[in-house]
């Protein structure tokens, strides 16, 4: 694989910089000298609460089959983790099983860099399209090929706080979740309602410096009229520019209204909504732990419901399973590598505990699942997410993200007009669509 098939693989990183931070796999992994030292050498990329978990999960597995040995290193996050991923597959020293965003999926596949998962001996062990959240497994489908197991969806959120809701007359009859919601309207209303009972803002979101979570945001209103901005993966600009600016108008409403601030740091929107001075959270399912963490906070989660159009779409992406390409594996270590998906798919219960919805229906439909909440709250949302578009600049921690999510910012702040939006994120978009791709691309299969 070329040079330049690395450097977009990393989104523009320098090869120089980040190997100098690279544990011994990696390294080993460039001069081919990396040894077999466990049945399955595993990568991923979690720290914290989720890296805790997947350390229970890889020990029920060295439980269940006490014969077969697991390495399992972490990486940094984002552009570093995929780059060191693609050099050492290239080298042909990658690991046995990995884990990749299904939004970076499109580029790893194309790139030659994943064994089919047809060809990795899950589907032997029941591992079929059949038992997975529809969503993820079409976007774990390339060009008519699956190249990826999907762990989880982790969808963006509603969260609120409960109090606060009860006092606003916004709970069911049962207290246990929010009213129905339907349109713009009520959504508002219900913002409107959050002040009125005493909240400082209707809802909090981080903005400053925080492009990706912006992105998010606008994604999901904005699917709710339009298809993706970008389409042919990724070399053509879609953008229905009067949905966008709708959507814009939209986001920019709850701003300069006052139900929301227009600046706010991640740190900022935390301690807002903890301390009950912001009624609703706009946030990803994986700051649940967090907030469990806060004596007597009483806190819930639900799918956002429809905005703009006709039914509910939560932007979400997956952490899913994949096993690098390596013409030297053998039979005994291919197998090896499929028990342990296997095991961490019948597992994700455990991994469920961080917030993710299990990708998994085995685990999604049973009680060590339903039994979870709020996690249970909002298993809807996997069924209507909506992925990053297919490109080969798109996905988690991209330079993609960053570019359109600043123009965002902009609108939020009060900085840049919706109409003048349309015409910067385009603008934006050209920047991308216009670049020659470092392999060719293909849609996912639909």
């Amino acid at each position: 694989m070329a040079r330049r098939r690395f450097l977009a693989l990393g989104g523009g990183l320098a090869l120089t910089g980040s190997l100098g931070a690279c544990a011994s796999p990696v390294v080993s992994g460039l001069t081919g000298t990396q040894p077999d030292t466990a049945d399955v050498i595993f990568w991923n990329l979690f720290t914290g609460g989720d890296g805790a978990n997947m350390v229970l999960m890889e020990d029920a597995f060295r439980a269940s089959h006490p014969g077969t040995s697991v390495e399992a290193t972490i990486l940094s996050w984002g552009n570093p983790y995929y780059t060191k991923l693609a050099l050492a597959t290239a080298s042909g020293t990658p690991p046995d099983v990995a884990i990749a965003h299904l939004s970076r999926l499109p580029l790893l596949a194309a790139s030659g860099l994943l064994e089919p998962v047809a060809d990795t001996g899950v589907a032997e062990l029941g591992v079929t399209r059949d038992r997975f959240t529809p969503a993820a497994w079409q976007k774990a489908t390339v060009a008519g090929s699956v190249f990826a197991v999907p762990l989880d969806t982790h969808p963006f959120v509603l969260f609120y706080n409960a109090d606060l809701a009860r006092k606003a007359g916004l709970l069911n009859t049962a207290g246990d979740g929010l009213k129905d919601m339907r349109g713009k309207d009520d959504f508002v209303g219900a913002l409107k309602a959050m002040k009125d009972a005493g909240a400082q803002y209707g809802a909090v979101m981080s903005i400053t410096a925080d492009p990706s979570t912006a992105w998010r945001c606008f994604s999901m209103v904005y699917s709710g009229l339009a298809g993706p901005v970008v389409s042919d993966s990724g070399t053509r600009i879609t953008v229905d520019d009067a949905a966008m600016e709708e959507s814009f108008a939209f986001l920019r409403e709850l701003t300069s209204g006052g139900l929301m601030p227009g600046s706010l740091t991640g740190a900022g929107a935390n301690a807002l909504f903890s301390t009950g001075k912001a009624g609703f959270l706009f946030d990803g399912e994986w700051q649940i732990p967090s907030y469990r963490l806060i004596k007597d906070f009483r806190f819930n989660v639900v799918p956002f419901p429809a905005l703009l159009g006709p039914k509910p779409v939560a932007y979400a992406d997956s952490h899913a399973l994949v096993v690098p390409r390596n013409s030297r594996r053998s039979a005994r270590r291919t197998a090896d590598a499929a028990a342990f998906v296997k095991s961490l798919l019948d597992n994700s219960a455990v991994w469920a505990h961080g917030g993710h919805v299990p990708a998994w229906l085995p685990t999604q439909r049973s009680r060590a699942f339903l039994d979870q909440s709020p996690q249970r709250n909002y298993v809807q949302a996997a069924f209507s997410a909506v992925y990053d578009p297919v490109a080969w600049y798109t996905g988690a921690g991209s330079d993609f993200q960053s570019t359109v999510g600043a123009t965002i910012i902009e609108v939020l702040a009060g900085r840049m007009s919706p109409k003048s939006a349309v015409t910067a994120m385009r603008s934006d978009l050209k920047r991308y669509t216009t670049a020659r791709p470092p392999v060719t691309m293909q849609e996912a299969s639909r």
